[in-house]
């Protein structure tokens, strides 16, 4: 079972964007995902209400909750049968909290929005991961998500700038994209919508599978090349498909390295 930690002390940088979208991915591969949502607002559990018995299954644990009569290990029990266990993390999550977060973490995906507050939040947080909760650079655990990107940009640029200076791999360069908020309104994915709505957005996607399935990137180096209409305003509406037209989406599955014991 692969454990992925998405995570940013910083409110509003897309962490919650980012866990709904990678369990349905996981799910529609015929994977075993289960969310676990520690945000007290509990977005990640009302997106997966949202969902349909006859969409692919992803299991929730609202971790964010506590019930004084059972213990803590066992409201946060994973079913034997998971494949996958991503965290949805708080916002206002303290250094001293990170150690106990991001334990038996394989992966650990820290998105980062293009502005100076959230660039001076995304340091601190690469620096406690490091030196508290004492992750190895050398061990490919940690990955920046540059988040809601508009190129050609003045921030855009400064952002790029910093994440070169991280010695942290940029794992995935997302741009700012209406398909990410009708996908949540919906209880669906961008691997649920029709490939053809969604497909600029779907590409920035694969160099971030491609590292939780075990690949390296360069320390700063943006992943792949990227289109020009990736920043192109959008005019077409993203349409959920069927569950069984959503599997045959033309992307290719995480690799049975990505399963990590």
């Amino acid at each position: 079972m692969q454990r992925i930690v998405v995570l940013n002390p910083k409110g509003g940088s897309g962490k919650t964007t980012i866990a709904i979208n990678l369990a349905s991915y996981l799910a529609t591969r015929g994977h075993a995902p289960v969310l676990m949502d520690f945000d007290p607002q509990g977005s990640s559990v009302r997106w997966a209400k949202k969902r349909q018995p006859t969409q692919p299954q992803v299991q929730i644990i609202p971790a964010y909750e506590k019930d004084s009569r059972t213990t803590r290990s066992f409201q946060l029990r994973v079913p034997h049968e998971a494949t996958h266990v991503i965290v949805d993390t708080p916002a206002a999550l303290a250094a001293q909290q990170l150690p106990e977060m991001t334990r038996n973490a394989n992966k650990i995906i820290v998105p980062v929005l293009p502005s100076d507050i959230d660039i001076h939040t995304c340091s601190t947080c690469i620096r406690d991961l490091l030196l508290v909760a004492k992750i190895r650079r050398e061990d490919n655990r940690i990955g920046v998500i540059a988040n809601r990107i508009r190129r050609n940009t003045l921030a855009y640029q400064a952002l790029l700038r910093f994440l070169q200076t991280l010695g942290i791999p940029i794992v995935a360069t997302l741009r700012d994209s209406q398909n990410y908020v009708r996908a949540a309104e919906l209880g669906v994915g961008l691997h649920e919508m029709k490939t053809y709505l969604a497909q600029d957005d779907l590409e920035q996607w694969q160099p971030l599978i491609e590292w939780l399935a075990g690949a390296r990137f360069e320390a700063g180096v943006l992943p792949g090349p990227t289109s020009a209409a990736q920043d192109a305003p959008e005019a077409a509406e993203a349409v959920p498909t069927s569950p069984s037209a959503a599997a045959e989406a033309e992307m290719p599955a995480v690799p049975a390295a990505a399963h990590i014991a």
